[in-house]
């Protein structure tokens, strides 16, 4: 049986772009943002001990960003991550959708192909959780992250129980993941 997908947006939980302050919060380190890419409002934080800890969760982790083939140039390495596979949302980059759904949810849905997986964006709703219920054939969660402080140890233990009511990685089994996440520094 493969491993659950982790769909992991970039601008929110790995960058904390709505973060009201002018230095980085604790953990992350400012990156310039690359002019090649669609004009991006904010800056640009990473935090490095992100990837270790992302790996450490058992999943097959695919980019679910705007920044699509761009994550594995500019974020990645960043993250100590390898090139990761990504959602290619083509036409439908940025397109708001008449029933509220984020323009990514069908795409994920998708791409999974009948995969169990977990989403982890900023930018999610009920309308989205309802959308992943209705047509993804296998078990799906999504995960809310806060822009203003990206992703932190809370929400790797969250990543964790999800995983474990997917029948996923952990095996239900999620103390030993727990003590690793809990001794990596995850951003404040």
């Amino acid at each position: 049986m493969s491993r659950p997908l982790l769909f992991l947006d970039v601008d929110g939980p790995l960058n904390p772009y709505a973060a009201v302050r002018q230095h980085p919060l604790p953990g992350y380190r400012a990156r310039p943002v690359p002019g090649t890419l669609p004009v991006r409002p904010w800056r640009l934080w990473l935090n490095p001990a992100h990837g270790p800890a992302l790996l450490r969760q058992g999943f097959d982790i695919c980019w679910a960003t705007a920044w699509m083939a761009d994550a594995n140039r500019h974020i990645g390495p960043v993250l100590g991550l390898p090139e990761l596979d990504f959602v290619d949302f083509g036409d439908d980059l940025f397109r708001e959708r008449a029933d509220g759904v984020h323009w990514k949810t069908a795409a994920i849905v998708e791409h999974a192909a009948g995969r169990p997986f977990l989403w982890v964006d900023d930018e999610t709703t009920l309308l989205d959780d309802l959308y992943v219920a209705a047509w993804s054939p296998a078990p799906a969660a999504l995960h809310h992250v806060d822009p203003r402080v990206g992703l932190r140890l809370e929400d790797f233990l969250a990543l964790d129980d999800l995983a474990a009511g997917l029948g996923g990685p952990h095996g239900g089994n999620g103390h030993h993941d727990r003590a690793e996440a809990a001794g990596a520094r995850v951003g404040g």
